[in-house]
């Protein structure tokens, strides 16, 4: 039997509005044994998503909301400690959905299964939380499958800086089309330029939207991956083509909003344009993961996908690093360091 404790952070009320740390409650349990069927993993990086605030509610979602009192739902990559499952060894890299605690029971009852990771590892285990993991192929799937991108297309990413979305705007660049992103700060613009390649970049708190986009886009939009919503597909519904694509990855501007949003002003450009919009959950592709991490770790390598993580060192933060989702304060993909890399 472990004698140990496990740190936990579980949800303590629902967000009413922006998330705040009295949303958790911090509890310390014994570190958990498996039993048959079960592994053991030590959580080393914890992923903080904007999903994490859908998850947080009790509105309708693709999963059932994380209810009060449960250990917050998160995506983490650990190591195996102990196993009683035979597809599984003390040593093993694994990925899951880990949640915000030190230790995690995967497989048997609980219902949380893992997935191991390549070993030995192709690349730094913090790819697997940026462009190799979740994030990274949300991007690969929603905008090959959805997007049908082809050479010459404009492209305009949103939330352009952020883990999946800067990792969209790369691969629009592999397939040869022209790569516009909109994001939140001057910095950010500067990023998506000087390092990603990005043909131009939008800062939209400072520019008028639909000029800015009507400069960088001459020949108008023939895909746009959103991940936000609101007024910036609003402004890009003005300048879509013919036929263009619209793969809807998230709404992180109406997440935390308190009364109903209102939908696009501009959605008859819809039908005008006899344009496709089509939401996609990243569970939808599962069957494919292999070979986007095929795929996404060969552009690593050869240099043509790039990522920043921003790592917070300690899971204690967990509940203040994640309003970095929200107040644009970070570049790139977002991550909790819950323990050391083992050696």
């Amino acid at each position: 039997m472990n004698t140990g404790k496990n740190r936990q952070f579980r949800l303590a009320s629902r967000p009413v509005g922006d998330i705040t740390p009295n949303n958790f409650e911090y509890r310390e349990e014994p570190i958990p044994s498996p039993s048959d069927g079960e592994v053991l993993v030590r959580n080393i990086y914890l992923s903080l998503d904007p999903t994490n605030r859908i998850w947080m509610s009790d509105r309708p979602q693709y999963m059932p909301p994380v209810a009060i009192g449960q250990v917050m739902r998160g995506g983490g990559i650990g190591v195996v400690e102990e196993s009683k499952h035979p597809n599984f060894h003390p040593g093993d890299l694994v990925s899951g959905l880990l949640g915000w605690q030190d230790y995690a029971l995967a497989l048997g009852n609980t219902g949380n299964g893992i997935s191991k990771l390549p070993s030995p590892l192709p690349c730094p285990l913090t790819a697997f939380v940026g462009p190799l993991g979740a994030t990274g192929i949300t991007a690969y799937c929603g905008f090959l499958d959805i997007g049908q991108p082809q050479a010459g297309e404009t492209v305009v990413v949103s939330a352009a800086a952020g883990a999946v979305g800067s990792v969209v705007g790369q691969i629009a660049k592999i397939k040869n089309c022209r790569v516009v992103g909109i994001t939140s700060s001057d910095e950010k613009c500067r990023w998506l330029l000087e390092e990603l390649g990005f043909d131009d970049a939008i800062n939209y708190k400072t520019a008028n939207l639909e000029t800015a986009l009507a400069q960088s886009c001459p020949d108008g939009i023939d895909i746009y991956f959103d991940n936000v919503g609101g007024a910036i597909l609003d402004a890009v519904l003005t300048k879509i083509n013919l036929h263009a694509r619209i793969p809807l990855c998230g709404l992180i501007s109406a997440y935390n909003a308190t009364e109903p949003v209102p939908g696009p002003y501009n959605y008859s450009q819809i039908l005008m344009q006899r344009a496709k919009i089509q939401g996609f959950i990243i569970l939808d592709y599962l069957p494919r993961f292999p070979e986007a991490m095929q795929e996404l770790g060969q552009w690593l390598n050869q240099g043509k996908i790039k990522y920043k993580l921003e790592i917070v060192e300690g899971l204690e933060n967990a509940p203040s690093a994640i309003l970095k989702l929200f107040d644009g304060n970070k570049i790139g993909k977002l991550a909790v360091k819950v323990a050391d890399e083992p050696v």
